[in-house]
């Protein structure tokens, strides 16, 4: 994920100045690149940081903090999905919703109707199974 300004995620003035104040400009960097220092040429980043480490850095109260860490989520992370709802997505367009007929009955249930467009599909199995012998035909 690309690092994404605290400056332009929305928060209200007060408190995205109070961020830039103290260093912490960016809302995703490795956990092993953010160290807390007093020199102030160090920048942070507020989602490697827990909620009490920013109260200490930011100087706020614990309410301040948590709606800023849950806003700062809200824009920088991709929403949260199930697997359920992914394959439902995923039926829902018609070019990824098809499936290719291996002619054995047995994968073809297994599979829901045959190895699906769109995915890579692994044959994995035994030596002598046949692997190759599915993947030639």
């Amino acid at each position: 994920m690309a690092n994404k300004l605290i400056s332009e995620m929305g928060l209200p003035r007060s408190t995205a100045n109070v961020f830039a104040a103290r260093n912490i400009v960016t809302a995703k960097v490795p956990r092993a690149a953010v160290f807390v220092h007093e020199d102030a040429s160090d920048v942070m980043d507020a989602l490697s940081l827990s909620e009490f480490e920013l109260m200490e850095v930011l100087d706020v109260g614990l309410e301040e903090v948590t709606s800023s860490v849950a806003h700062i989520s809200e824009i920088s992370c991709p929403p949260y999905q199930t697997a359920l709802s992914l394959l439902e997505q995923r039926n829902q367009n018609e070019y990824l919703a098809g499936h290719l007929p291996t002619r054995l009955k047995g994968l073809d249930a297994a599979l829901f109707g045959g190895i699906p467009f769109g995915v890579v599909t692994e044959l994995v199995g035994p030596s002598g199974i046949g692997k190759t012998q599915a993947k030639s035909h």
